[in-house]
């Protein structure tokens, strides 16, 4: 055991100016990687734009810089903890270098700040207020450069990068893209796509990571909320929301309330508020997907062929597979996502003139993925040549949308969803969190629901947040190797590997994000390591708490599939082509 001493002014915590008190703490520590995460763990928030933990370090911002006993000055994230070291977080010229950087960061910054989208979020400026900076005595001399809009999910603002590196290092790192990188130098340096390319002409898949790591508006989410209000707005209109498992535990810690508890009803009832004239559960059609996915598993481990069935749920994954392994885009399930499976089975439902009312139907998609707004547009998620969803909203926008409105969310009370289409297995809700698609399918290819058969799964393997997870499950004489792998660095790892013949699957999970939907580009940012774990925990528990496990015990499904599904199954279910 190793032990580092900080040393921090008094001032620095009760934001007294006194400097002749000084609080000394000798902190211990084992693996911690640098000096920044001895002094996080010693409970001082040093202040930091470029780094986290999950990419590697760059140490651009320079805004955790510390002294030592010397009067040298460093970076704490880019230095090695050694034992014996005196450290003084928040001395009188530590402090002052921060400020002249956030005041230097700002000087070259646009300063909409009042009409950012990412107002109130932004981790500049929230730092400006917090350190203090109160003018910029540094004129802007950069170049205005053109916004990017030609994404569906996301809009690029040169004019708001302050050269962090995060988006370039999640990008590459996390997903393995490398759509963004750095150009230029010195003052003339930028963030851009290869070539100055418009982001829409990369391999972007649309995940939204970029913006989940970018600390200002330098990248956010394309909005779709006032195309929503007037959909809400128009009487001849019904309006119809389908709410993804994954958003139901990113809610509730806005307004205060227990991190990555389900308020699935809250969200229902502030819907029913705003006049959505139906709220249905994604669940619903995770269930749908479930039952489709597994037979066409099942199909193609009989027939020998098409192995390994890849999932095809995630948006981002697909378009991966389909720019860059071709080869295997036959490999992926003819399903539809569980948002294009509900959304084609509800527009066919209220094309019934008894269930129409002489109103047109629009779809809005409550998602906690910016790339569902790609999938959204894909020619494959049309049926008989109408869009399914119409419109994508990010639990981020859900959010604004419920701020806008007006609504004190916490005491709302919780309401159930719309039938037909409003309750899912335990099955379908976990579909959020990585491994959970595999999970539902091993319950559905089981003929027991029995508590100790459901346990038995969760253990088998597919449950953690480790990237690669790899296991084996008999199945009725044979064995079927399994892998289930997030972020799709991960997944090229895995590709890579079963292109090279180094490794058999029977099936390949793959979400585009780390740990999965919990984590997607439309959550709500400033995500810990509590927080993920809080929302996986979130989904575990409402699967725990529903009566029906297994998608295929879903009664609600079951009579779908006698009622509107008969002889459309493959119709309104699958796609024909990617």
């Amino acid at each position: 055991m190793k032990t580092l001493k900080a040393l921090l002014l008094l001032i620095s915590i009760i934001l007294i100016s006194c400097t002749e008190k000084t609080d000394i703490n000798q902190v211990e520590f084992t693996d911690e990687k640098n000096v920044l995460s001895v002094i996080r763990k010693a409970g001082i928030n040093i202040p930091t734009l470029c780094y986290h933990s999950e990419v590697s370090t760059f140490g651009a911002c320079r805004l955790c810089t510390v002294e030592d006993e010397r009067g040298k000055t460093f970076a704490s994230c880019s230095e090695q903890p050694r034992d014996g070291m005196v450290i003084y977080t928040n001395s009188g010229r530590v402090k002052k270098y921060r400020k002249l950087i956030v005041e230097l960061l700002l000087a070259a910054h646009c300063r909409d700040c009042t009409t950012c989208v990412k107002s109130g979020e932004c981790v500049l400026q929230e730092l400006a207020h917090r350190l203090g900076v109160q003018t910029i005595r540094f004129k802007n001399t950069r170049e205005y450069h053109e916004l990017d809009t030609s994404s569906p999910s996301l809009v690029r603002d040169p004019n708001k990068c302050i050269l962090c590196g995060n988006c370039v290092r999640a990008c590459e790192e996390l997903q393995g893209i490398g759509a963004l990188g750095f150009a230029f130098r010195g003052t003339e340096a930028m963030v851009m796509p290869a070539f100055n390319k418009k982001i829409a002409e990369t391999e972007c898949v649309n995940c939204g990571q970029c913006r989940v790591y970018c600390p200002t508006g330098a990248i956010a989410i394309k909005t779709h909320m006032d195309e929503a209000w007037e959909a809400l707005a128009d009487p001849n209109i019904r309006v119809v929301a389908q709410i993804a498992p994954a958003v139901r535990v990113a809610v509730g810690d806005h307004y205060g309330l227990t991190k990555g508890k389900s308020v699935m009803g809250k969200i229902v009832n502030a819907l029913h508020r705003m006049v959505f004239d139906e709220v249905y559960d994604t669940s619903f059609s995770a269930d749908l997907t479930i039952m489709e996915e597994s037979a066409e598993f099942l199909d193609r481990i009989k027939k020998g062929e098409k192995l390994p069935l890849l999932t095809s749920c995630c948006p981002a994954w697909v378009k991966f597979i389909t720019d860059q392994y071709k080869e295997y885009i036959p490999n992926l399930s003819t399903c539809r996502s569980p948002q294009g499976m509900l959304s084609a089975v509800i527009k066919e439902y209220f094309r019934d003139p008894e269930h129409a009312g002489g109103k047109k139907t629009v779809m809005i998609s409550i998602m906690p993925c910016t790339a569902k707004k790609a999938e959204a547009v894909r020619p494959n998620s049309f049926t008989d040549g109408e869009q399914d969803t119409d419109i994508v909203i990010t639990t981020t926008e859900l959010l604004r949308m419920i701020d806008n409105f007006g609504l004190d969310f916490a005491t709302l009370d919780p309401e159930a969803c719309d039938m037909p289409f409003g309750f899912g297995s335990g099955g379908g809700v976990i579909f959020g969190v990585t491994g959970g698609v595999t999970e539902a399918v091993l319950r559905r290819l089981t003929p027991d629901h029995s508590k100790e058969t459901m346990h038995e799964i969760a253990e088998c393997g597919v449950r953690g947040d480790e990237g690669i997870k790899e296991f084996t499950v008999p199945y009725e004489g044979m064995n079927l190797n399994i892998c289930v792998a997030s972020g799709l660095a991960n997944a090229r790892t895995v590709m890579e590997q079963v292109k090279n013949g180094e490794k058999e699957y029977h099936l390949i999970e793959i979400m585009a994000c780390r740990r999965g939907c919990i984590m997607g580009g439309g959550q709500p940012t400033r995500s810990g390591d509590r927080t993920k774990a809080l929302r996986a925990k979130g989904l575990y528990n409402a699967d725990n708490t529903t009566i029906i496990k297994k998608s295929d015990e879903n009664p609600l499904v079951l009579e779908l599939y006698n009622g509107l599904l008969k002889g459309k199954e493959h119709h309104l279910l699958h796609n024909d082509s990617y």
